[in-house]
C-alpha cells in the first residue's frame, strides 16, 4: 500500500484528507506541524507528501527544503490558502511537485496524486533499466578467473577512464562486444550513446553514409538529410565490429577523421566535430591484411592505441564452470525456467568440448538444454553437442544450404516449433528465421 504524509495544522483538513485518501487506497500518515512532519518523514519515507505552506512552528517552504535535503527524490505537493506568484515560484524552485490552492478541489488533488505516482513509477523503471544495463556490462559480469581473462580485466580497468582508441581481436563468439560495452559503461561517458556498426554487414557506399551521414540529394535514395553514427554517438563510443572488412577507400576517410577529429556528411560541405571514442573489433589477423595490402598500416596503429586480445574458450577451460553457472542464471530468467543443476559427467563433457564457436556456442547449447530439460537437471541428451560418437557432417558431401536447412529443421523440432526459442538458439533475428523457413519449406 502506498503511503502519503499529510501535514496541516488544521485538524478538520487533516481528518477530511485522511478520510478521502484512505478511501482511495492509501496509507495516510498525519502531522500537525513541521517538526512532527520531518520526524514522521524519516520514520516512514512516504511515497508522497501533501504539505501546508503555513505551519505553527516552521515555514512550509523550510520543511520542503529539509525534506528535499534528506531525500532529493521526495514528491511534495504544496497546498496553501494564499495564492501568490512569489510563493508558487519559490516552492517550485525548491523542488515542489505541484502547488494547489485551498479550498482543495479533490478532483484536481486526485489527478495530481495519480500523476506524481505515475511519474515516480516511470522514473523507478528508467533507473532500474539504466542500472541493469550498467550491471550487465560491468567487469564483474565478464566471467573468468583464468590468467588470460585477468589480463583482459586489467586492460578494461586501465582504458575505461580514458578516451583512448581500443582494438579488440579474437575469434567469433569470444565476447568482443561485451568487452567494448564494459569499457563504455565503466567510463565517465557511460551516459552517452554506445553505437554499434557491423562493418561486414553493410556495403561500402552505405557504410560511409552510416558513419558520416548524408545530405539530401547526395545520392539517388537520399530523400532527406540524415545523421551519421559519429554525430549520433556524440561523446560516447562508436564500436566498429569486423573493422577488417572496411574497404581501402573508406579506411582512408576513417583515418582522416581519427587524425583531424572532424568530418563532413556525404555530399555536404559543413564540417562537423567527431568526439566519440572508437573501439574496433576484428576476428581477422590485421597484420596479415596489411602485408596483403588490404588494410592500411597507419589506420591499424591509430586504432590499436590499446590492444585487447580475447582468448578462445578452449584455451581457458577452467572458466567453463563459472560461465555455465552465470549463463544458466541468465537463460533461466529469459525463459522463465529453473534448470540449474549440472551433473559432474555433464560438466566434464562441457569442459572437454572444443567450443569452436566459443562462449556464444556454449550459451546456445545451454539454451537448448534448458528448453529440453524435463526437471531442474541438465542431462547429456539435452545438449545439442556432436561428440565423438556422432558425425557433425553428412556422410556425402552436399551443398552448404542443405546442411543449414537440416540444422534449422532440427532446432525447430527440438524447440517444438517455437520460433522465438529457435531464433535465440541460432542467434538470428525472427525475420531471418521466417525467411529461412519459407525458403527451405521447413515444417513447424
Amino acid at each position: 500500500m502506498k503511503s502519503i504524509l499529510v501535514v496541516d495544522d488544521d485538524p478538520l483538513i487533516r481528518k477530511t484528507l485522511s478520510s478521502h485518501l484512505s478511501k482511495e487506497g492509501f496509507e495516510v500518515i498525519l502531522a500537525e506541524d513541521g517538526e512532527e512532519a520531518l520526524r514522521k518523514f524519516e520514520e516512514s519515507f512516504p511515497e508522497l507528501i501533501i504539505l501546508d505552506i503555513r505551519l505553527p512552528d516552521l515555514d512550509g517552504l523550510e520543511v520542503l527544503l529539509k525534506i528535499r535535503e534528506k531525500n532529493d527524490d521526495a514528491y511534495v505537493i504544496i497546498m496553501t490558502a494564499y495564492d501568490d506568484m512569489k510563493t508558487t515560484v519559490e516552492a517550485i524552485k525548491l523542488g515542489a511537485f505541484e502547488y494547489l490552492v485551498k479550498p482543495l478541489d479533490y478532483v484536481e488533488l486526485d489527478l495530481t496524486i495519480n500523476k506524481a505516482i505515475r511519474i515516480r513509477s516511470l522514473e523507478e523503471k528508467v533507473t532500474y533499466l539504466v542500472e541493469e544495463i550498467q550491471r550487465e556490462y560491468t567487469i564483474d559480469n565478464i566471467i573468468g578467473r583464468s590468467p588470460q581473462m585477468r589480463e583482459v580485466f586489467k586492460l578494461i580497468g586501465s582504458v575505461a577512464n580514458t578516451r583512448t582508441n581500443v582494438l579488440i581481436h579474437g575469434e567469433s563468439g569470444t565476447g568482443k562486444e561485451l568487452v567494448a560495452k564494459a569499457i563504455h559503461y565503466n567510463s565517465p561517458y557511460r551516459g552517452e550513446p554506445f553505437i554499434v556498426i557491423n562493418c561486414s554487414a553493410i556495403t561500402d557506399t552505405l557504410l560511409e553514409s552510416e558513419l558520416f551521414g548524408h545530405v539530401k540529394g547526395a545520392f539517388t535514395d537520399a530523400v532527406c538529410e540524415t545523421k551519421g553514427k559519429f554525430e549520433i554517438a556524440g561523446k560516447g563510443t562508436l564500436f566498429l565490429d569486423e573493422v577488417g572488412d572496411i574497404s581501402p577507400n573508406l579506411q582512408s576517410k576513417l583515418l582522416r577523421v581519427i587524425e583531424t577529429k572532424d568530418f563532413m556528411k556525404v555530399g555536404g560541405e559543413k564540417i562537423l566535430k567527431a568526439e566519440a571514442r572508437i573501439i574496433a573489433a576484428t576476428n581477422q589477423a590485421l597484420k596479415s591484411l596489411i602485408e596483403e595490402g588490404k588494410f592500411r598500416e597507419d589506420l591499424y596503429y591509430r586504432l590499436k592505441v590499446v590492444e585487447i586480445s580475447m582468448p578462445p574458450l578452449r584455451e581457458r577451460k577452467e572458466d567453463i564452470p563459472d560461465l555455465v553457472a552465470y549463463l544458466l542464471e541468465k537463460i533461466n530468467i529469459e525463459l522463465r525456467k529453473k534448470v540449474k543443476k549440472v551433473p559432474p559427467q555433464v560438466m566434464k563433457l562441457l569442459m572437454n568440448f572444443p567450443w569452436k564457436g566459443n562462449v556464444r556456442e556454449l550459451e546456445n547449447a545451454l539454451t537448448s538444454a534448458v528448453i529440453l530439460a524435463k526437471g531442474d537437471v541438465i542431462l547429456q541428451e539435452n545438449l545439442p553437442l556432436e561428440t565423438g560418437e556422432k558425425k557433425l557432417f553428412p556422410k556425402e558431401l552436399v551443398p552448404l544450404r542443405e546442411v543449414e536447412k537440416d540444422y534449422i529443421q532440427h532446432v525447430l523440432k527440438t524447440s517444438k516449433g517455437n520460433k522465438t526459442r529457435t531464433s535465440k538458439i541460432l542467434h538470428i533475428s525472427r525475420p531471418t528465421l521466417d525467411k529461412k523457413i519459407k525458403e527451405y519449406k521447413l515444417n513447424l
